[in-house]
């Protein structure tokens, strides 16, 4: 198991992670949303283990024309939409140019959704209790995107469950989500990737054979 405050891997991870969030198990109105492609490995232990489906989540930033460093929103799976109003007016950003850069980056999302999903739709979330989980946060923009994302399709309930993160980024996420378990919180933290043993990065091919791996495990228990 995990010695100090490291993972062996994500599989390790996501497994303790699970431990933590053990009052989900066996839920019918639970479901795991990893974001892609480090969250997916540690998100498939979680669901594995609450015995509760597994999908993926994509988050793509929409970045200020000319300036594409600079987020202004970001544009999620099922087509979800968040806007930064105040990025966009104190930059005077046209509505058409808000549209041509949302199109380039749906793009992108559908190509990433198709490669993962193999065919298989949206995940329906109005009503339940999603899990989003990842492999870490830092500054946590990735995943505040998700959730505010998320929040759009009315789940009852929102959760965001990571193995390990910044202590300052957990904290800021309370008034975010209805709940936040953050594995270990070290001081100082830095980076994520400091925190695994192996932080090598995951394959497309890996997230769509987990993906493939757990809606056989789901089917199989119907």
């Amino acid at each position: 198991m995990m010695e100090s405050l490291r993972f062996r891997g994500r599989t390790e991870a996501g497994r303790y992670l699970a431990e933590r969030l053990s009052g989900y198990a066996g839920r019918d109105d639970v479901i795991v949303l990893a974001l892609p492609r480090g969250g997916v490995p540690v998100g498939y232990e979680v669901a594995k283990a609450l015995g509760v489906p597994l999908d993926v989540f994509v988050v793509r930033k929409v970045g200020v024309p000319g300036r594409e460093e600079l987020a202004m929103g970001a544009i999620a799976s099922g087509g979800l939409l968040v806007l930064d109003q105040g990025v966009v007016r104190a930059l005077g950003v046209s509505r058409e140019q808000i549209e041509r850069a949302v199109e380039a980056e749906l793009r992108e999302l559908q190509r990433r959704e198709a490669a993962y999903r193999d065919g298989r739709g949206p995940p329906q979330l109005e009503g339940k209790t999603v899990i989003l989980v990842d492999d870490g946060l830092a500054t946590g923009s990735t995943m505040r995107a998700a959730a505010l994302a998320v929040r759009q399709a009315n789940p009852a309930r929102i959760v965001v469950a990571v193995p390990v993160a910044a202590a300052e980024t957990c904290d800021e996420f309370r008034d975010v989500v209805d709940d936040i378990v953050c594995g270990v919180t070290p001081r100082p933290f830095r980076a994520v990737g400091l925190w695994y043993d192996d932080f090598s990065q995951t394959t497309d091919e890996e997230v769509r054979e987990l993906l493939a791996q757990a809606a056989d495990r789901a089917a199989s228990s119907v």
